[in-house]
């Protein structure tokens, strides 16, 4: 079974997102092993913070994306300027993954201020969601519904119409 991991920043503290977050996961649970790892934004405590400081914060959230990113797995970045893609094109991805024998996939969504340019370099698929900007915590629960879908998808299911 296919290994997903989302390396998502801190924690969904709405109540909202969190239901869908584990509903999805719930979902997901029938096609591929979910891996959801919350690491620490960086916090950057001035209001108009300079490009270089919020450059600096990036790296080093950066540093922990990669190193969280589990041996042999194929690093997707979600970025804005990434490929957009439809489902079932997402659905072919994953496909394609776990029919080479090197099936896991990591989804390393950025922090408030973005995702780190050596996470996008490291990335074998710069992929968007969109060319408008979400929050990190409805980009965690849209990745999951799409993710669902994709798995849905590949798997005959009626979700997808």
């Amino acid at each position: 079974m296919q290994t997903v991991t989302i390396l998502a920043p801190g924690k969904l503290n709405a109540d909202y997102f969190a239901r869908a977050a584990a509903e999805y996961a719930k979902r997901l649970s029938a096609y591929c092993r979910l891996r959801v790892v919350e690491l620490a934004e960086e916090p950057i405590a001035e209001k108009n913070a300079s490009p270089a400081l919020i450059e600096r914060a990036l790296e080093k959230e950066g540093r922990a994306i990669l190193a969280a990113v589990p041996k042999g797995s194929c690093l997707v970045a979600l970025c804005v300027e990434g490929r957009m893609e439809t489902s079932e094109g997402l659905s072919a991805f994953l496909s394609e993954r776990a029919q080479s024998g090197a099936g896991d996939v990591t989804f390393a969504i950025g922090s408030s201020h973005g995702l780190a340019e050596s996470v996008k370099r490291a990335a074998a698929l710069r992929l968007s969601m969109s060319r408008m900007t979400f929050p990190h915590q409805l980009t965690r629960v849209l990745l999951l519904e799409q993710l669902y879908r994709a798995f849905s998808i590949n798997h005959g299911g009626k979700y997808h119409k």
